[in-house]
């Protein structure tokens, strides 16, 4: 194999530990009020020419619970849960919080940051698996708000790895199924279950570019001769997720073995001539064989009940199961578990190590633990613009 063929592991993608002085934990954003909808879906839709009509027809999941996203309380109290173990741990870091979408947007967190001294940031970013919109949009808005607030050659930000396949995400995610399926039981329609993980459906075009390019996600070398001889069979984004579902249902097969389980997608948007993954969770409930006695709905690819785990699972997926007739337990997100909370806290120490000796890097599953340093062509968007250096 020529070095122009070489493959280069995700896991092998990694950089020295270093010291931090700071934790940006940045998220998505969300209104806190009727009159900031329509205003936070223009800046969710910036360059897309979507109309304000149009943007009503998404903000009534919004006004359904008073214009005010359940995300930016979710964040506070993540927050709030960091800090706690932070200072359990003895670690000198603060944690401040900024946004994609309203505030507190990236700058003024930057800003905040800036002025209270500090210079070396870790970014914890609020999404788990590998995607243009839940890793490489955060380093482009992260990149553009240091050059708005021109702190670009003042501040350094690196973010942590993707961690869909640590087990402080896995953990909780393994409770949780387990108690779902212990739900069923209890109200007797636990005889023939099924557990769906459902995720952010993203158009096909971006899953298929989701990750690095040096590997297929089964670790096969990519052939040679450019981008259109990739592999195009769904990328790493639901790649990740299926190993992720495989590892959770492999540990509550000691109490429930055989249990079968789907991968579903939801909250699909944009124009319906674009594909994008399928099959939505509804046309998958509705699909399930008539001898499923009881369901088991696990948000896999989000790690707090938002808007679009309420009005998506809680709403739509519901009504579905009982228009069938179908028991349906939706169990919760990692949301703030001292699990989750605490594994967010142990990548902080994998990469930050004032005594020079980092925390060994965990994983789950076959293909982690993730990479630390994306290649310039991970998980590629419509347009490239410029990243922080440093991500998972």
């Amino acid at each position: 194999m020529s070095a122009a063929e070489a493959v280069l592991a995700a896991s092998a993608r990694t950089v020295a530990p270093t010291t931090y002085d700071a934790i940006l934990l940045a998220g998505f954003g969300g209104p806190e009020g009727q009159d900031d909808v329509i205003p936070y879906l223009r800046n969710v839709t910036r360059g897309r020419g979507i109309p304000d009509e149009r943007l009503e027809e998404v903000a009534h999941h919004y006004r359904h619970f008073g214009g005010i996203s359940p995300i930016n309380d979710q964040n506070r109290a993540l927050k709030a849960g960091l800090e706690k173990e932070i200072a359990a741990r003895g670690l000198s870091l603060p944690v401040y919080w900024g946004n994609r979408f309203w505030a507190p947007y990236f700058a003024e967190a930057l800003r905040e940051i800036h002025a209270d001294g500090h210079r070396t940031v870790l970014v914890l970013v609020t999404t788990a698996f590998s995607s243009y919109s839940g890793c490489r949009a955060y380093r482009e808005d992260l990149a553009s708000a240091l050059n708005e607030t021109g702190l670009t050659d003042v501040l350094t930000l690196d973010k942590v790895r993707q961690y869909f396949d640590h087990p402080g995400f896995v953990r909780p995610t393994i409770d949780a199924v387990r108690a779902g399926l212990r739900d069923l039981v209890v109200t007797g329609t636990g005889d023939a279950p099924h557990v769906m993980f459902s995720t952010h459906s993203i158009p096909t075009a971006a899953a298929d570019l989701s990750g690095p390019r040096e590997n297929r996600p089964d670790g096969t070398p990519v052939p040679t001769g450019g981008a259109d001889q990739w592999y195009a069979g769904g990328g790493w984004y639901a790649e990740q997720q299926r190993v992720v579902a495989q590892v959770v249902m492999d540990a509550v097969a000691d109490e429930f073995p055989g249990v079968p389980w789907s991968l579903v997608f939801q909250s699909r948007s944009g124009a319906p001539t674009v594909p994008w993954l399928e099959p939505d969770i509804n046309d998958a409930i509705e699909a399930l064989p008539a001898h499923v006695t009881g369901l088991v709905v696990s948000p896999l690819g989000f790690v707090s009940d938002h808007m679009e785990v309420q009005w998506d699972l809680d709403n739509e997926a519901v009504e579905t199961c009982e228009a069938r007739g179908l028991p349906v337990v939706r169990v919760p997100t990692v949301g703030v578990s001292p699990a989750f909370v605490a594994g967010l806290i142990d990548l902080v120490e994998e990469r930050h190590a004032p005594s020079g000796v980092a925390r060994e890097r965990e994983s789950m599953s076959p293909i982690g633990p993730w990479q630390d340093v994306c290649p310039v062509d991970c998980c590629l968007g419509r347009v490239e613009k410029p990243t922080i250096a440093s991500a998972g």
